[in-house]
């Protein structure tokens, strides 16, 4: 199973995608959509365009993006709600469910702390996927995505195996 993360900017959209295999977590391909300074409305139409065409290579079978957060300036909040509109849109469009977690849920799963910066998150992005170089700052955040998404379901997968041994258990 294929796993496509996202870490969306009006400017750099950052991607990642990584794969289940023999119960590991391994890198299938990173990088940016680098949609320059062109008006809102065209970059919006680069990143769904871009997002469509990783989707048509990759056939991921999920979904991951980071949530928007408040940030100090209302006007950059809303173009990168937007640049999230135009990622989650192209998934939904092929038909991808979509999971979305916060930035301190993503730092979480894969550092350990909620508020390490962006070197931390790269170095251990490169570590948990046996990486030889430290990927962009962008992609890593968009592999980090990934990975949160991975262990989230790892997780509910595990606690509905538990929840059925003791339902089973009750039961006799």
């Amino acid at each position: 199973m294929v796993i496509l993360g996202i870490d969306p900017g009006s400017r750099i959209t950052g991607y990642g995608l990584i794969a289940r295999k023999q119960g590991k977590l391994v890198y299938v391909a990173s990088g940016c959509i680098r949609v320059g300074t062109a008006e809102l409305p065209a970059r919006l139409a680069n990143i769904y365009t871009g997002i469509s065409d990783i989707i048509r290579q990759y056939s991921p079978a999920q979904f991951a993006i980071e949530q928007v957060f408040m940030a100090k300036n209302p006007d950059s909040a809303l173009k990168l709600g937007q640049a999230r509109g135009a990622a989650i849109v192209a998934a939904t469009q092929a038909s991808l469910p979509v999971a979305e977690y916060s930035a301190r849920q993503i730092k979480q799963a894969v550092v350990g702390k909620g508020s390490a910066d962006k070197t931390q998150v790269q170095h251990m992005v490169k570590h948990l996927l046996n990486l030889s170089g430290t990927p962009q700052a962008d992609a890593a955040d968009a592999l980090a995505v990934a990975l949160c998404h991975a262990n989230t379901e790892q997780s509910l997968i595990n606690m509905a195996g538990q929840a059925r041994k003791t339902v089973r258990g009750r039961l006799r």
